[in-house]
Protein backbone atom coordinates (compact mmCIF):
# COMPACT_ATOMS: atom_id res chain seq x y z
CA UNK A 1 0.00 0.00 0.00
CA UNK A 2 1.31 3.45 -0.92
CA UNK A 3 0.55 6.69 0.90
CA UNK A 4 0.51 10.41 0.31
CA UNK A 5 0.66 13.18 2.86
CA UNK A 6 -2.00 15.83 2.46
CA UNK A 7 -1.04 19.17 3.94
CA UNK A 8 -3.81 21.73 4.35
CA UNK A 9 -3.11 25.28 5.50
CA UNK A 10 -6.37 26.87 6.56
CA UNK A 11 -8.15 29.33 8.80
CA UNK A 12 -8.70 27.83 12.22
CA UNK A 13 -12.44 28.51 12.01
CA UNK A 14 -12.89 25.85 9.29
CA UNK A 15 -10.35 23.23 10.40
CA UNK A 16 -12.95 20.92 11.95
CA UNK A 17 -15.11 21.16 8.83
CA UNK A 18 -12.16 20.16 6.64
CA UNK A 19 -11.13 17.24 8.86
CA UNK A 20 -14.71 15.95 8.96
CA UNK A 21 -15.06 16.20 5.16
CA UNK A 22 -11.77 14.32 4.68
CA UNK A 23 -12.90 11.55 7.05
CA UNK A 24 -16.08 11.10 5.04
CA UNK A 25 -13.92 10.46 1.96
CA UNK A 26 -11.65 7.89 3.63
CA UNK A 27 -9.04 9.74 5.66
CA UNK A 28 -8.40 7.70 8.79
CA UNK A 29 -6.92 10.44 10.95
CA UNK A 30 -5.23 13.81 11.06
CA UNK A 31 -2.79 15.93 13.00
CA UNK A 32 -3.56 19.61 13.51
CA UNK A 33 -0.81 22.10 14.28
CA UNK A 34 -2.31 25.33 15.62
CA UNK A 35 -1.03 28.88 15.58
CA UNK A 36 0.64 28.80 12.19
CA UNK A 37 1.35 32.05 10.41
CA UNK A 38 1.42 32.67 6.70
CA UNK A 39 1.03 35.21 3.99
CA UNK A 40 -0.57 34.92 0.58
CA UNK A 41 -0.79 37.23 -2.39
CA UNK A 42 -1.64 40.21 -0.20
CA UNK A 43 0.58 41.21 2.71
CA UNK A 44 -0.97 40.86 6.17
CA UNK A 45 -2.64 44.00 7.52
CA UNK A 46 -1.27 45.61 10.63
CA UNK A 47 -2.51 48.24 13.04
CA UNK A 48 0.14 50.03 15.09
CA UNK A 49 2.53 47.18 14.42
CA UNK A 50 0.07 44.48 15.53
CA UNK A 51 -1.00 41.83 13.05
CA UNK A 52 -4.69 41.61 12.13
CA UNK A 53 -4.43 38.30 10.31
CA UNK A 54 -6.68 35.33 11.10
CA UNK A 55 -5.31 32.37 13.03
CA UNK A 56 -4.16 29.49 10.78
CA UNK A 57 -3.87 25.76 11.27
CA UNK A 58 -1.75 23.16 9.51
CA UNK A 59 -3.63 19.89 8.99
CA UNK A 60 -1.58 16.78 8.16
CA UNK A 61 -3.28 13.63 6.87
CA UNK A 62 -1.57 10.42 5.76
CA UNK A 63 -3.92 8.90 3.16
CA UNK A 64 -3.84 5.98 0.76
CA UNK A 65 -2.78 7.21 -2.69
CA UNK A 66 -5.96 6.07 -4.49
CA UNK A 67 -8.08 8.19 -2.14
CA UNK A 68 -5.84 11.26 -2.21
CA UNK A 69 -7.30 13.24 -5.14
CA UNK A 70 -10.88 12.77 -3.98
CA UNK A 71 -9.96 13.89 -0.45
CA UNK A 72 -8.10 16.95 -1.79
CA UNK A 73 -11.09 18.01 -3.90
CA UNK A 74 -13.43 17.48 -0.96
CA UNK A 75 -11.20 19.59 1.29
CA UNK A 76 -11.15 22.36 -1.31
CA UNK A 77 -14.95 22.38 -1.53
CA UNK A 78 -15.49 22.20 2.24
CA UNK A 79 -13.03 25.04 2.87
CA UNK A 80 -14.14 27.09 -0.18
CA UNK A 81 -10.47 27.40 -1.12
CA UNK A 82 -11.16 28.43 -4.72
CA UNK A 83 -14.20 30.57 -3.94
CA UNK A 84 -12.70 32.59 -1.08
CA UNK A 85 -9.14 33.91 -1.52
CA UNK A 86 -7.09 33.47 1.63
CA UNK A 87 -9.27 30.72 3.08
CA UNK A 88 -6.59 28.10 2.58
CA UNK A 89 -4.67 25.73 0.34
CA UNK A 90 -4.09 22.00 0.32
CA UNK A 91 -1.53 19.87 -1.49
CA UNK A 92 -0.12 16.37 -1.34
CA UNK A 93 3.38 14.91 -1.35
CA UNK A 94 4.51 11.35 -1.91
CA UNK A 95 5.48 9.36 1.17
CA UNK A 96 8.46 7.07 0.75
CA UNK A 97 7.75 4.96 3.83
CA UNK A 98 5.61 5.01 6.98
CA UNK A 99 5.44 3.03 10.22
CA UNK A 100 2.88 2.88 12.99
CA UNK A 101 -0.13 2.56 10.70
CA UNK A 102 -0.56 -1.21 10.51
CA UNK A 103 -3.80 -1.00 12.49
CA UNK A 104 -5.27 1.25 9.77
CA UNK A 105 -4.13 -0.82 6.78
CA UNK A 106 -6.84 -3.47 7.17
CA UNK A 107 -9.56 -0.82 7.21
CA UNK A 108 -7.98 1.03 4.29
CA UNK A 109 -7.71 -2.17 2.25
CA UNK A 110 -11.49 -2.57 2.28
CA UNK A 111 -12.09 1.08 1.36
CA UNK A 112 -9.55 1.08 -1.48
CA UNK A 113 -10.86 -2.18 -2.93
CA UNK A 114 -14.33 -0.58 -3.14
CA UNK A 115 -12.88 2.50 -4.86
CA UNK A 116 -10.86 0.57 -7.46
Amino acid sequence: MHFKLIIALTEDSITDKIVEAAREKGATGSTVISSARGEGLQAAKTFLGLSLEAQRDVVLMLVEEHLCRDILETIALAGKFDASPGSGIAFSVDVEDAVGISHQVSQLTEIVEEEI
